[in-house]
């Protein structure tokens, strides 16, 4: 309690003035004061900065701007497929060549393109992507609620709005569209808007963008014909790479640092607030994990951070080792909360057999599971053979072990599956998903199996 007014509090017989009272509220708190030694601007380092410059991505970008020469010359868009892991520099490219083309447009008088930008992450099917999409043409008093319609009246309306629109050209840019699994019926009629006549007037294109490289090759083929008439893929950086986008960031984040480019490209860096090792270790870090800029980023902020709290002059060797651990714990639960919602109820599955103690359990066994978890929140049910592709992704992601089991001429051959990341941590990122909640209703949280 801290006291505004004018009156005093007593406390034991004695009687203290407001001031006294507030500070005995706050004794043992330090006060919070601007930090002068590590970060200059820590903001740099955080996943929200948009650098002016992207760099170690020339061909991508080359190969991007080119893809989307045809709109700008008039002639229908090509359909764009981008793939690569998380932090690779998808989404920034895109947002880079689109800002870049809206400008460039200004100065045409036959050319007007209208841009269309949605996150698929929360979504879970193509009905709940042609739905949203709707309301990113509408005005926010005429939006419509994302489930009940017919599926043919959700693209009719779909279609009307790209219909509407005052523009030559409409590109609709998806982020993340893996998470709509198998259900990829927004990726053949989206591209095909034109060609099946559902629009005339404006010329659509698609630039999918997903995170998983086994989305691509399970499109069906319909969709793929459509959808990529250009593929780009981002590899993973090196640790080269890395090493220069971490030294062109440091310049800007930390105090007492610099960094040039040097005729071939690379950067060259002095640094009072850095030791000689914490770059290449940051950078090597992340080249063996995942190839992901925004993982060596988020390592050399975290060693930052550790350094600041101690009160040190610099960042070591030994600050990066330590934020590589707590970094590490944090990307299981990152990685784990992107998932889809159908990978997230095969992973409840696999939580209430380990519940009753059955794992490592068959796929059979987790399926039933699945579609028990499915049920209750009303989520569409997937074929038993959709969700052994989710079990085969959870395991490429290093979420799950798998074992092959034989028992033999009369028992087969079959696969088990476990956790390979403590099954608490699993809990807790799918209890914190808000459309999974129900299924943690009981008592303290607890899984509702007996509900079922």
């Amino acid at each position: 309690m801290v006291y505004t007014d004018e009156t005093d509090e007593t406390h034991e017989g004695v009687v203290l003035s407001n001031a006294v009272v507030t500070s005995r509220v706050i004794m043992g708190l330090e006060r919070f004061k601007p930090d002068s030694t590590i970060f200059a601007d820590e903001a740099v380092l955080r996943d929200g900065y948009r650098p002016d410059q992207l760099i170690e991505r020339d061909n991508e970008l080359k190969q991007y701007q080119s893809a989307l020469k045809p709109v700008i010359n008039g002639a229908p868009p090509k359909n764009l497929f981008l793939y690569g892991q998380t932090g690779v520099g998808k989404t920034l490219s895109s947002r880079m060549i689109i800002e870049r083309l809206d400008e460039d447009q200004q100065n045409l008088d036959d050319v007007d393109v209208h841009f269309a930008e949605l996150n698929c992450k929360s979504l879970n099917s193509s009905y709940q992507v042609a739905a949203n999409l709707i309301n990113e043409f509408r005005e926010p008093e005429e939006q419509i609620k994302p489930t009940g319609y017919p599926s043919g009246m959700i693209y009719t309306m779909l279609f009307e709005e790209l219909e509407k629109l005052d523009a030559t050209h409409c590109l609709v840019v998806l982020d993340e569209i893996d998470a709509i699994g198998n259900d990829d019926d927004i990726l053949y009629k989206l591209p095909r808007a034109n060609d099946n006549g559902n629009v005339r007037d404006t010329s659509v294109g698609v630039i999918g963008i997903s995170n998983d490289f086994t989305f691509r090759d399970n499109l069906s083929a319909r969709v793929k014909d459509s959808l990529c008439d250009e593929e780009i893929h981002f590899p993973p950086y090196d640790a080269n790479e890395l090493g220069n986008i971490l030294k062109q960031r440091a310049s800007e984040a930390f105090h007492d640092t610099t960094a040039s480019q040097l005729d071939n490209g690379a950067f060259e860096l002095s640094s009072d607030i850095l030791e000689d090792d914490v770059i290449p270790l940051c950078a090597a870090f992340a080249a063996q994990d995942s190839g992901s800029a925004r993982q060596a980023l988020k390592l050399l902020y975290k060693a930052g951070d550790m350094a600041r709290d101690e009160e040190s002059d610099c960042i070591t060797e030994e600050h990066v080792r330590r934020a590589d651990e707590a970094v590490e714990r944090d990307k299981v639960r990152e990685e784990l909360g992107r998932l889809p919602t159908q990978s997230k109820l095969t992973l409840y599955g696999l939580l209430l057999l380990e519940q009753e103690s059955a794992l490592p359990a068959k796929r059979n066994r987790i399926y039933e599971r699945y579609v028990l978890a499915a049920k209750r929140i009303d989520a569409d049910v997937r074929t038993d053979r959709t969700i052994h592709n989710r079990l085969s992704q959870l395991t490429l992601k290093g979420f799950l072990d798998v074992r092959e089991q034989n028992k033999g001429p009369k028992g087969g051959s079959y696969y088990e599956y476990e956790f390979s990341i403590r099954a608490d941590i699993v809990r807790d990122v799918l209890q914190g998903d808000s459309r999974l909640q129900e299924l943690f209703d009981g008592i303290d949280g607890d899984m509702t199996l007996d509900k079922f």
